[in-house]
């Protein structure tokens, strides 16, 4: 019975010590970890950029292009983006795409990038 305590007693103990070792390693790793970055513009969310997002929005959806994609899927969420700005599309999301499941971190910044350069192609 007594030697059944003792290695009852050191196995808790060496388990102890396994989970406080791995606590501090995932605690270093997050400490070490780095933000995701990607290019950021400022976006103000207003009616007049709302209303201009989803007109385009709108029509890139029904595109024949993004229209034959499966409703929900990524690949037709990447060809709307795609669609509504190209070159933001470029700048934001290229170097790294969304994934399925992911959550877009990227959207405001995404929006802010339309308006800015929806601007510029209108005051030329």
């Amino acid at each position: 019975m007594y030697l059944t305590n003792v290695l009852l007693e050191n196995f808790l103990i060496k388990m102890v010590l396994s989970l406080l070792i791995v606590h501090s390693l995932v605690k270093c790793d997050k400490n070490n970890e780095q933000r995701f970055q990607f290019p950021e513009f400022d976006y103000k969310e207003t009616n007049k950029n709302e209303l201009s997002y989803r007109e385009f929005e709108s029509a890139c959806e029904q595109s024949s292009q993004c229209k034959e994609l499966q409703p929900n899927g990524i690949q037709r969420h990447r060809c709307i983006m795609e669609c509504i700005s190209p070159s933001c599309y470029q700048d934001i999301y290229r170097f790294d795409e969304l994934e399925e499941g992911e959550i877009d971190v990227r959207l405001v910044s995404f929006k802010g990038c339309f308006v800015q350069r929806l601007g510029r192609s209108r005051n030329r």
